[in-house]
């Protein structure tokens, strides 16, 4: 990949400019806006790497508390709840962009093991509210301890020059992706 770097094209044609001193004289076309397939595949390769590490990093953080009966699955849906004003199923459902029937199902998991409370609207019997029981809000706040843990450990050798750039950059990626949800 590193030697790929010697080469230059034009996206119009497969001229190519070549250092002398490299060994590789082939290189393929261009992606538009000077993304080359070389730097696709690195690009590809860091993140897929770095978003299974983060999900397997998490894993292990859940398995070394006192909460080991959820799943990160089960982390996720607390997070969407969130601490604070109790939330509709449907809200929560939206957040995470599952279905009702999804969510009741770790909805379910979640309330026999004690995680959260469940109640029915006054008003109107069929909307179901949520919030974390105290044993939640315990799970909740220690994941994101972990959370604050792993953005400082992940910033800590990085300059404020290099957090302003990845800030940005990922920024970018995560309106493209959100549009890119919401086209579908």
């Amino acid at each position: 990949i590193e030697t790929a770097r010697y080469f230059q094209y034009n996206d119009r044609s497969d001229s190519k400019k070549a250092n002398p001193s490299a060994n590789v004289v082939t290189r393929n076309r261009g992606m538009g806006k000077g993304l080359f397939v070389d730097d696709y595949a690195r690009l590809n390769t860091v993140l897929v790497r770095l978003f299974r590490n983060i999900l397997d990093f998490e894993a292990s953080a859940i398995l070394n508390t006192e909460f080991k009966d959820i799943s990160l699955n089960d982390v996720h849906v607390m997070e969407a709840i969130g601490i604070g004003e109790r939330k509709n199923m449907s809200s929560i459902a939206s957040a995470l962009n599952v279905t009702m029937g999804s969510l009741t199902i770790a909805m379910n998991g979640l309330l026999r093991k004690g995680y959260v409370k469940r109640e029915r609207g006054e008003k109107d019997r069929r909307v179901v509210f949520i919030e974390l029981s105290e044993k939640g809000r315990r799970a909740y706040e220690g994941h994101m301890d972990f959370h604050r843990e792993m953005v400082h450990g992940m910033l800590s050798n990085l300059t404020p020059q290099e957090i302003e750039a990845v800030t940005n950059a990922l920024s970018k990626i995560d309106i493209w992706m959100q549009k890119s949800k919401t086209q579908k």
